[in-house]
């Protein structure tokens, strides 16, 4: 029986060191790389709009003039109504905006109405 071994020099782990060895200018081109990358992925867009309605207030949430949200009735309650006053709308707005900038749910709930001293 005969056996033959590896006689080369080059492992592996030679040739992923040999290949992912960074010189300055790769060091360079993947940090621009990465500026480039969060500057696109960046939530800087966000902004928020108090809206007038036929019965109150609502809220616009909009990413660099796309409207994204577009809340023209108090969240989570039973009936269709419009927020009191534009303050309502922009302190409720404000947390959604809040959630979406922190990359959370933006969702609402009645605990948060109560909170934010909503009327409902």
């Amino acid at each position: 029986m005969t056996m033959t071994t590896n006689t080369s020099t080059k492992f592996f782990r030679t040739n992923i060191r040999k290949n992912f060895s960074f010189d300055t200018t790769k060091k360079l081109l993947l940090l621009i790389g990465f500026l480039i990358f969060f500057s696109c992925n960046s939530k800087q867009g966000l902004s928020l709009e108090s809206i007038k309605t036929p019965t109150g207030w609502g809220y616009l949430i909009k990413n660099n003039d796309k409207i994204i949200i577009k809340q023209s009735i108090i969240p989570v309650i039973s009936t269709e109504k419009s927020f009191q006053s534009e303050e309502e709308a922009l302190k409720v707005g404000n947390l959604v905006l809040d959630k979406l900038k922190h990359q959370t749910s933006p969702t609402i709930t009645k605990k948060d109405l109560i909170l934010l001293s909503i009327k409902i």
